[in-house]
Protein backbone atom coordinates (compact mmCIF):
# COMPACT_ATOMS: atom_id res chain seq x y z
CA UNK A 1 0.00 0.00 0.00
CA UNK A 2 2.99 2.46 0.76
CA UNK A 3 4.39 1.61 -2.19
CA UNK A 4 1.43 2.91 -4.12
CA UNK A 5 1.15 6.22 -2.11
CA UNK A 6 4.54 6.55 -2.65
CA UNK A 7 3.65 6.27 -7.26
CA UNK A 8 0.49 8.21 -6.75
CA UNK A 9 1.99 11.21 -4.91
CA UNK A 10 5.28 10.51 -7.64
CA UNK A 11 2.76 11.01 -10.78
CA UNK A 12 1.04 13.95 -9.39
CA UNK A 13 4.78 15.76 -8.70
CA UNK A 14 5.42 15.13 -11.94
CA UNK A 15 2.63 17.01 -13.19
CA UNK A 16 1.87 19.59 -10.48
CA UNK A 17 5.26 21.37 -10.37
CA UNK A 18 5.60 22.13 -13.87
CA UNK A 19 1.53 23.29 -13.98
CA UNK A 20 3.09 25.75 -11.29
CA UNK A 21 5.58 27.43 -13.12
CA UNK A 22 3.17 27.44 -16.45
CA UNK A 23 0.02 28.65 -14.79
CA UNK A 24 1.99 31.54 -13.01
CA UNK A 25 3.65 32.47 -16.22
CA UNK A 26 0.25 32.49 -18.42
CA UNK A 27 -1.12 34.24 -15.08
CA UNK A 28 1.15 37.14 -15.61
CA UNK A 29 2.15 37.31 -19.13
CA UNK A 30 0.94 39.93 -21.59
CA UNK A 31 -2.42 39.12 -23.20
CA UNK A 32 -3.14 36.14 -21.15
CA UNK A 33 -2.64 37.83 -17.75
CA UNK A 34 -5.11 40.70 -18.37
CA UNK A 35 -8.39 41.08 -16.54
CA UNK A 36 -10.47 40.52 -19.57
CA UNK A 37 -9.19 36.72 -19.71
CA UNK A 38 -11.52 34.69 -17.82
CA UNK A 39 -9.36 32.98 -15.34
CA UNK A 40 -10.92 29.75 -16.82
CA UNK A 41 -9.18 30.23 -19.90
CA UNK A 42 -6.27 30.31 -18.39
CA UNK A 43 -6.62 27.13 -16.37
CA UNK A 44 -7.53 25.51 -19.44
CA UNK A 45 -4.75 26.71 -21.44
CA UNK A 46 -2.45 26.20 -18.69
CA UNK A 47 -3.49 22.65 -17.99
CA UNK A 48 -3.16 21.59 -21.61
CA UNK A 49 0.00 22.86 -22.10
CA UNK A 50 1.15 21.07 -18.66
CA UNK A 51 -0.36 18.01 -20.47
CA UNK A 52 1.68 18.06 -23.58
CA UNK A 53 5.21 19.19 -22.25
CA UNK A 54 5.60 16.59 -19.06
CA UNK A 55 6.34 13.54 -21.39
CA UNK A 56 9.38 15.61 -22.57
CA UNK A 57 10.69 17.10 -19.54
CA UNK A 58 13.44 15.93 -16.82
CA UNK A 59 12.57 13.74 -13.95
CA UNK A 60 11.29 15.47 -11.18
CA UNK A 61 12.83 15.63 -7.79
CA UNK A 62 12.00 13.51 -5.19
CA UNK A 63 10.66 15.35 -2.44
CA UNK A 64 7.62 14.23 -0.96
CA UNK A 65 4.37 16.43 -1.63
CA UNK A 66 3.61 17.17 2.06
CA UNK A 67 6.31 18.58 3.56
CA UNK A 68 7.67 22.42 3.88
CA UNK A 69 10.63 21.38 1.02
CA UNK A 70 7.86 20.60 -1.26
CA UNK A 71 6.41 24.01 -0.46
CA UNK A 72 9.76 25.87 -0.72
CA UNK A 73 9.99 23.97 -4.71
CA UNK A 74 6.56 25.50 -5.40
CA UNK A 75 7.29 28.48 -4.01
CA UNK A 76 10.24 28.73 -6.33
CA UNK A 77 8.13 27.94 -9.47
CA UNK A 78 5.69 30.50 -8.89
CA UNK A 79 8.85 33.16 -8.89
CA UNK A 80 10.11 31.48 -11.88
CA UNK A 81 6.77 31.55 -14.02
CA UNK A 82 5.79 35.21 -12.64
CA UNK A 83 9.24 36.25 -13.86
CA UNK A 84 8.99 35.04 -17.50
CA UNK A 85 5.42 36.90 -17.20
CA UNK A 86 6.36 39.92 -15.80
CA UNK A 87 9.33 40.41 -18.63
CA UNK A 88 6.56 40.50 -21.03
CA UNK A 89 4.38 43.18 -19.08
CA UNK A 90 7.22 45.14 -18.98
CA UNK A 91 7.48 44.86 -22.96
CA UNK A 92 4.11 45.98 -23.09
CA UNK A 93 4.22 48.59 -20.41
CA UNK A 94 7.03 50.64 -22.58
CA UNK A 95 4.74 51.20 -25.18
CA UNK A 96 1.89 52.01 -22.76
CA UNK A 97 3.99 54.38 -21.58
CA UNK A 98 5.28 55.90 -24.75
CA UNK A 99 1.81 56.32 -25.43
CA UNK A 100 1.24 58.39 -21.83
CA UNK A 101 4.14 60.70 -22.50
CA UNK A 102 2.91 61.75 -25.66
CA UNK A 103 -0.91 62.13 -25.32
CA UNK A 104 0.14 64.08 -21.96
CA UNK A 105 2.87 66.19 -24.09
CA UNK A 106 -0.22 66.71 -27.18
CA UNK A 107 -2.54 67.47 -24.91
CA UNK A 108 -4.97 64.17 -26.05
CA UNK A 109 -4.13 63.06 -22.11
CA UNK A 110 -7.66 64.29 -21.06
CA UNK A 111 -9.88 61.60 -23.29
CA UNK A 112 -9.37 58.35 -20.83
CA UNK A 113 -10.45 55.10 -20.77
CA UNK A 114 -9.86 51.33 -18.48
CA UNK A 115 -6.85 49.93 -19.82
CA UNK A 116 -7.69 46.28 -19.99
CA UNK A 117 -4.61 44.76 -19.26
CA UNK A 118 -4.41 45.86 -15.49
CA UNK A 119 -8.13 47.46 -15.12
CA UNK A 120 -7.19 51.10 -14.38
CA UNK A 121 -7.90 54.44 -16.39
CA UNK A 122 -5.02 55.52 -18.59
CA UNK A 123 -4.99 57.79 -21.80
CA UNK A 124 -6.79 56.61 -24.88
CA UNK A 125 -3.78 57.09 -26.92
CA UNK A 126 -1.72 54.75 -24.42
CA UNK A 127 -4.32 52.12 -25.01
CA UNK A 128 -4.21 52.58 -28.38
CA UNK A 129 -0.64 51.51 -28.37
CA UNK A 130 -1.21 48.91 -26.12
CA UNK A 131 -3.59 47.24 -28.22
CA UNK A 132 -1.07 47.52 -31.17
CA UNK A 133 1.35 46.28 -29.53
CA UNK A 134 -0.42 43.30 -28.47
CA UNK A 135 -1.80 42.68 -31.88
CA UNK A 136 2.21 42.71 -33.44
CA UNK A 137 3.04 40.24 -30.29
CA UNK A 138 0.40 37.77 -31.11
CA UNK A 139 1.41 38.05 -35.10
CA UNK A 140 5.32 37.50 -34.14
CA UNK A 141 4.43 34.24 -32.17
CA UNK A 142 5.19 36.09 -29.40
CA UNK A 143 3.11 33.80 -27.03
CA UNK A 144 4.61 30.67 -28.96
CA UNK A 145 8.10 32.00 -27.84
CA UNK A 146 7.22 32.29 -24.17
CA UNK A 147 5.62 28.65 -24.27
CA UNK A 148 9.15 27.74 -25.87
CA UNK A 149 10.97 29.52 -23.01
CA UNK A 150 9.43 27.88 -20.14
CA UNK A 151 9.70 24.40 -21.73
CA UNK A 152 13.18 25.08 -22.21
CA UNK A 153 13.63 26.89 -18.32
CA UNK A 154 13.37 23.38 -16.85
CA UNK A 155 16.47 22.03 -18.53
CA UNK A 156 18.24 24.91 -17.13
CA UNK A 157 16.76 25.66 -13.88
CA UNK A 158 15.23 22.44 -12.66
CA UNK A 159 12.46 21.89 -10.42
CA UNK A 160 14.47 21.94 -7.26
CA UNK A 161 14.61 24.35 -3.91
CA UNK A 162 16.98 26.33 -5.73
CA UNK A 163 15.54 28.89 -8.35
CA UNK A 164 16.81 31.97 -10.18
CA UNK A 165 19.91 33.36 -8.73
CA UNK A 166 20.76 36.73 -7.37
CA UNK A 167 21.90 37.74 -11.04
CA UNK A 168 19.00 36.86 -12.83
CA UNK A 169 17.35 39.17 -10.64
CA UNK A 170 19.79 42.04 -10.71
CA UNK A 171 18.69 41.58 -15.09
CA UNK A 172 15.23 41.75 -14.15
CA UNK A 173 15.64 45.12 -11.91
CA UNK A 174 18.49 46.46 -14.93
CA UNK A 175 15.28 46.11 -17.70
CA UNK A 176 12.98 48.18 -15.62
CA UNK A 177 15.45 50.84 -16.15
CA UNK A 178 15.37 49.92 -19.83
CA UNK A 179 11.70 50.22 -20.14
CA UNK A 180 11.56 53.65 -19.21
CA UNK A 181 14.39 54.33 -21.57
CA UNK A 182 13.34 53.07 -24.36
CA UNK A 183 10.10 54.55 -24.18
CA UNK A 184 11.27 57.85 -23.84
CA UNK A 185 13.62 57.13 -27.13
CA UNK A 186 10.08 56.16 -28.86
CA UNK A 187 8.70 59.90 -27.46
CA UNK A 188 11.71 62.06 -27.87
CA UNK A 189 10.74 62.75 -31.19
CA UNK A 190 6.91 63.92 -30.61
CA UNK A 191 8.55 66.15 -27.35
CA UNK A 192 11.00 67.61 -29.36
CA UNK A 193 8.01 68.63 -32.05
CA UNK A 194 5.74 69.72 -29.37
CA UNK A 195 8.51 71.70 -27.66
CA UNK A 196 8.87 73.45 -30.79
CA UNK A 197 5.42 74.39 -30.94
CA UNK A 198 5.32 75.75 -27.96
CA UNK A 199 8.14 77.57 -28.48
CA UNK A 200 6.33 79.10 -31.64
CA UNK A 201 3.86 80.11 -29.42
CA UNK A 202 5.48 81.67 -27.06
CA UNK A 203 7.37 83.88 -29.81
CA UNK A 204 4.13 84.77 -31.03
CA UNK A 205 3.08 86.22 -27.78
CA UNK A 206 5.84 88.08 -27.32
CA UNK A 207 5.76 89.37 -30.50
CA UNK A 208 1.52 90.61 -30.30
CA UNK A 209 0.80 90.27 -26.69
CA UNK A 210 -2.76 91.27 -27.91
CA UNK A 211 -3.41 87.69 -29.55
CA UNK A 212 -5.50 85.24 -27.36
CA UNK A 213 -2.84 82.61 -27.45
CA UNK A 214 -5.29 79.96 -25.01
CA UNK A 215 -7.64 80.18 -27.96
CA UNK A 216 -5.45 79.40 -30.97
CA UNK A 217 -2.48 77.63 -29.11
CA UNK A 218 -4.77 74.41 -27.29
CA UNK A 219 -6.85 73.28 -30.98
CA UNK A 220 -3.30 73.73 -32.70
CA UNK A 221 -1.65 71.92 -30.30
CA UNK A 222 -4.30 69.22 -30.39
CA UNK A 223 -4.16 69.12 -34.65
CA UNK A 224 -0.28 68.66 -34.31
CA UNK A 225 -0.59 65.99 -31.83
CA UNK A 226 -2.78 64.13 -34.08
CA UNK A 227 0.10 64.31 -36.74
CA UNK A 228 2.72 64.18 -35.13
CA UNK A 229 0.72 60.25 -33.31
CA UNK A 230 0.87 59.20 -36.92
CA UNK A 231 4.22 59.99 -37.92
CA UNK A 232 5.15 58.21 -34.69
CA UNK A 233 3.40 54.75 -35.82
CA UNK A 234 5.20 54.82 -38.46
CA UNK A 235 8.59 53.12 -37.07
CA UNK A 236 6.75 51.10 -34.54
CA UNK A 237 7.29 47.61 -36.06
CA UNK A 238 10.81 48.17 -36.01
CA UNK A 239 10.93 49.99 -32.22
CA UNK A 240 8.70 46.59 -30.90
CA UNK A 241 11.74 44.64 -32.56
CA UNK A 242 14.49 46.28 -30.31
CA UNK A 243 12.42 45.81 -27.33
CA UNK A 244 10.98 42.33 -28.29
CA UNK A 245 14.79 40.83 -28.68
CA UNK A 246 16.04 42.87 -25.49
CA UNK A 247 13.11 40.44 -23.51
CA UNK A 248 14.24 37.20 -25.30
CA UNK A 249 17.54 38.06 -24.28
CA UNK A 250 16.50 39.04 -21.10
CA UNK A 251 14.98 36.34 -20.28
CA UNK A 252 17.60 34.06 -22.13
CA UNK A 253 20.54 35.74 -19.40
CA UNK A 254 18.03 35.01 -16.69
CA UNK A 255 16.99 31.60 -17.11
CA UNK A 256 20.36 30.17 -18.61
CA UNK A 257 19.45 29.27 -21.70
CA UNK A 258 21.32 29.44 -24.82
CA UNK A 259 20.71 32.06 -27.09
CA UNK A 260 22.04 33.38 -30.70
CA UNK A 261 22.32 36.68 -31.78
CA UNK A 262 18.70 37.65 -32.06
CA UNK A 263 17.39 36.74 -28.90
CA UNK A 264 15.74 33.39 -29.36
CA UNK A 265 16.80 29.34 -28.75
CA UNK A 266 19.08 27.49 -30.42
Amino acid sequence: MAILLETIMGGIAGYIWPLTRISSMFMVMAVFGATTTPSRVRLLLSVAVTAAVVPVLPPMPTIELLSLSAVFVTFQQIIIGVSMGFATLMLMQTFVLTGQIIGMQTSLGFASMIDPSSGQQTPVVANFFLLLTTLIFLAVDGHLVMIKMVVASFESIPVAMEGLSLSSYRLFSEFVGYMFGAALTMSLSAIVALLTINLAFGVMTRASPQLNIFAIGFPVTMVSGLFILWLTLTPIMSHFDEVWRATQILLCNALQLQCDLDGGLN
